[in-house]
């Protein structure tokens, strides 16, 4: 089986956030406004942070990091949900299910990086929508998924072809991923040896958020040099 996972190389981000703009249009991520925002219910699948490496103003070095959902090997966001809401799918994806979820936040409280968000509202999202991706109700927790929509769409589609998904088509399928123009970000199967992702988590740049924390995430960034 697959493990889908991202590397996203910090030495080319420039913060441009073309990535967060994507993910809000391909998955339907509503805006909090400025009222909602001020009182922390932002929603951001993808939030590029901005870190202080050394140096004083004028003269700073600072660091962007790009912050999906980690979509963990072993989620503590799993564990905490009491009804099963949350999940990983076969090709070890964290996702929801909007339909089971009751709202508690649990899994928000248990996750270490701060990626999953409560919609404390119905959102009010103007056409054109994706029609690939439901919106979320009032009441849940939502959250990155990789866009797993489109990967579930090519994955029909070489199937019917008769052939396999090549790390070539899956490579740039996440919006966030073919909307950045540094070309800072790849996806793909972290199980095959070939793929761009795991060729490059084999980087001397290599490291995982907080991977202390024993989650392994499936999301590797390149440190900058």
């Amino acid at each position: 089986m697959p493990r889908w996972g991202m590397v996203i190389d910090l030495d080319k981000c420039t913060a441009c956030q073309s990535c967060t703009a994507a993910c809000r249009v391909e998955n339907n991520v509503p805006f909090a406004g400025p009222e909602q925002a001020a009182l922390g219910r932002g929603i951001f699948y993808n939030e590029v942070m901005e870190t202080e490496i050394h140096g004083h103003y004028p003269f700073l070095v600072t660091q962007f990091i790009p912050r999906p959902c980690m979509h963990c090997e072993h989620p503590p966001c799993v564990k905490v949900c009491p009804v099963g809401a949350t999940f990983r799918n076969n090709g070890g994806m964290v996702l929801v299910d909007h339909t089971v979820c009751i709202g508690c936040r649990l899994c928000a409280a248990g996750c270490p990086y701060g990626v999953r968000y409560f919609n404390w509202y119905k959102s009010e999202l103007s056409a054109p929508l994706n029609p690939d991706v439901p919106e979320r109700p009032k009441g849940v927790v939502e959250k990155c998924t990789f866009c797993v929509q489109r990967l579930t769409e090519a994955q029909a589609r070489a199937a019917h072809e008769g052939r396999k998904l090549t790390d070539a088509e899956v490579v740039l399928l996440p919006a966030c991923n073919q909307a950045c123009p540094a070309s800072a970000r790849y996806f793909g199967d972290l199980e095959d040896p070939e793929s761009t992702v795991s060729r490059l988590i084999q980087s001397r740049r290599a490291y995982w958020l907080m991977e202390e924390l024993g989650t392994e995430p499936s999301v590797c960034y390149l440190k900058g040099e």
